[in-house]
């Protein structure tokens, strides 16, 4: 009891007015950069890049730029430049230094906080580009206005010289160099893929301004450029391109409310997923936000009232839900509004109250207007709205046999899955195997602690084409929805997944392939909460077993079978000075040829198995693929394939 106390005396001792730490400039930014950026990893520094470029996309906005240009460097250094106004560089009356070091080195200092330099910026809490100066190891900026040209180059949101005056010129911009901080971003990598998909949007958004990205760190320098000059119509008909879109006119609007400009176009497509992208102020809110709730929520009201003015719907059916009005739809969103409220630095998600009101009001009389006049394509989404309307229906019924079958069969599982004895979520592997033959060797080889089998009979149904209640009456769908815990669709719940570790295991050839990725459609479409929390895992099998004498060894890839196949050579020849015929090599078709204790140890054994973790770096190309590969149009997987074709490594035929 005295000791506790002694302690406790101690700790209120120390802990004084000199324990409290005051962090002066940038240092906050250094200290936490998580809370400004997100993270530390690649999309990280792509943050900062595209601090740097929307602040460029403001001068383009306020009509001052024409031309945006990113570059990479050798040695990892970025550029974005602008021919705006420049950044300010006389002497601030507050700071007493040049405007320039001001907005560079100083947290909350930007012309964007009033209307007087930009009425409409993606900026609002002035700490885009000094987070960027505040986590570089190395940073130089060029600005030329008033007749000069002007630089200044800082380290880790430090000056290191001071404000210079260089040569005479008469143009006028803003050019940004950095080099990412190694101490904070522990592994530098720039993605030349990010950075053109967020030109390529803003080319879009911000019509008749030319952007380019140019990749200078090879000898051969390559450069892209985008220039647009019809807005988001052009943006919509790019994202449906290989859709069939099923309206003659696309709804297309454009209009001011109560000083927010509301731009919206979409289109019904022959799709049964929806994709809605968001901006607001050309910052891409990829969580949504009230202006997305505004859309939806007019874009339901007004099919409705159409439907009920119009008498489609007959025998007590209807209304519709915002699920059903949103099937097949491809929509963009855009608004610019004076003072945007994002969450978070990172700018995922809208929050101003007035964003929805009139992203709603805009919305609901244009497409009143547009059904009026457009009878034939209002015909047309009716149709596809009900179709999907009666598929909720019957998959509502489906999901409540399912429970129901759940309940009546106690703990609900699955007879086929072998289950674990561990009760703990975290500490649970799922592994979902190809077939009764692999099935079995599983079930014999594993840790019946932590690991459950789950066999699959043959391929299970192409999600990508059919309705929800049509998926619902696969068995070997409805036995992995009983086993994952979680539900589907409108009734999934994350907290009841009862394995944390979901492991895709096929065999290596044509087939293993192809069920792989139905997987991985399923999942995709249905359960991606499970990738983006990072739960999902393909297993990798090896592909060769390769024996010499009494040693044998496991090959995952040809080149670690030459590799082995080298080292047995050189050990034959310092040996024996012979060739490595006495070496046996059997090539692995499928699970099913291992025996359980050669599954274990290569496959499912967590010491010395390899593990490929499922992510989504990028939802909407990954989407794109999926509509590629597993939908009905059969020319873009014929352009896909013929393209790829040549990269292809391994391929059983």
């Amino acid at each position: 009891m005295n000791k506790k106390k002694d302690k406790k005396d101690v700790s209120q001792k120390e802990y004084r007015a000199k324990s409290i730490e005051v962090l002066k400039g940038l240092e906050p930014v250094r200290r936490r950069p998580g809370m400004f950026i997100g993270t530390t990893e690649e999309p990280g520094v792509f943050h900062l890049i595209r601090e740097c470029v929307d602040n460029a996309c403001d001068e383009a906005l306020a009509g001052y730029a024409k031309n945006i240009k990113v570059s990479f460097l050798k040695g990892d250094k970025i550029v974005v430049e602008d021919d705006g106004r420049g950044i300010p560089v006389d002497i601030h009356p507050a700071t007493k230094k040049p405007a320039l070091e001001t907005v560079m080195c100083t947290l909350h200092a930007g012309g964007k906080f009033s209307s007087k330099a930009y009425k409409i910026s993606g900026g609002l809490h002035g700490v885009g580009v000094s987070v960027v100066n505040a986590l570089s190891d190395w940073m130089r900026v060029e600005v030329e206005r008033d007749n000069y040209l002007w630089s200044q180059e800082y380290k880790k949101g430090k000056p290191i010289t001071k404000l210079k005056k260089e040569k005479r010129t008469s143009r006028t911009g803003t050019r940004v160099i950095f080099h990412p901080d190694p101490e904070i971003f522990k592994k530098i990598e720039l993605n030349p893929k990010k950075v053109i998909s967020h030109l390529r949007e803003q080319a879009f958004l911000t019509p008749k301004v030319k952007f380019v990205f140019c990749d200078q760190r090879k000898e051969i320098p390559s450069c892209f450029g985008f220039f647009n000059d019809a807005g988001i119509l052009s943006f919509l008909r790019t994202l449906t391109f290989e859709r069939e879109i099923l309206q003659e006119e696309i709804f297309y609007v454009n209009k001011e409310h109560q000083e927010i400009f509301v731009e919206v176009a979409f289109c019904y497509t022959d799709d049964l997923q929806s994709k809605e992208l968001c901006f607001a102020n050309n910052i891409k809110t990829t969580e949504g936000g009230t202006h997305l709730t505004g859309f939806r929520t007019a874009l339901t009201r007004t099919l409705n009232e159409y439907a009920k003015k119009n008498n489609l719907f007959k025998n007590g059916e209807g209304p519709f839900s915002g699920d059903d009005v949103r099937e097949g739809l491809y929509a963009i969103i855009s608004v610019k509004l004076k003072e945007p409220q994002f969450e978070g630095q990172v700018k995922a998600k809208l929050g101003n109250p007035e964003a929805k009101t009139a992203t709603e009001a805009v919305v609901f009389n244009a497409l009143q207007k547009f059904l009026d006049e457009n009878p034939s394509d209002a015909k047309k989404i009716f149709e596809k709205c009900f179709l999907a309307y009666k598929a909720r229906k019957a998959a509502r019924a489906a999901k409540e046999s399912i429970i129901k079958k759940s309940l009546i069969e106690g703990l609900s599982l699955p007879g086929k899955l072998a289950d674990c004895s561990s009760k703990k979520p975290e500490e649970r592997e799922l592994f979902i195997v190809e077939g009764e033959s692999a099935g079995g060797s599983a079930k014999q080889a594993r840790d019946r602690r932590f690991q459950a089998i789950l066999p699959l009979r043959g391929k299970i149904l192409n999600v990508e084409r059919v309705h929800l209640d049509r998926i619902l009456t696969s068995k070997e769908i409805k036995s992995l929805i009983i086993a994952l815990g979680t539900a589907i669709a409108d009734d999934f719940n994350l907290s009841k997944l009862r394995y944390h570790r979901i492991i895709i295991m096929s065999d290596g050839d044509v087939d293993g392939a192809h069920i792989r990725t139905l997987l991985l459609t399923l999942f995709y479409r249905y359960f991606r909460p499970i990738i983006e929390k990072g739960y999902l895992y393909i297993a990798r099998p090896p592909l060769y077993r390769i024996q010499s004498g009494k040693k044998v060894e496991y090959a995952y890839t040809e080149d670690e079978k030459a590799k082995i196949l080298g080292e047995i050579l050189k050990l034959k020849k310092k040996k024996e000075n012979a060739s490595p015929s006495g070496v046996t090599i059997q090539r692995y078709k499928g699970l099913g040829e291992m025996n359980p204790e050669e599954l274990w140890e290569t496959t499912m054994n967590p010491e010395k198995r390899i593990l490929l973790k499922v992510t989504i770096e990028d939802a909407r190309a990954a989407d794109r693929i999926f509509d590629i590969l597993m939908g009905n149009e059969v020319e873009p997987r014929k352009r896909f394939i013929q393209t790829y074709a040549k990269e292809v490594k391994n391929l059983d035929i």
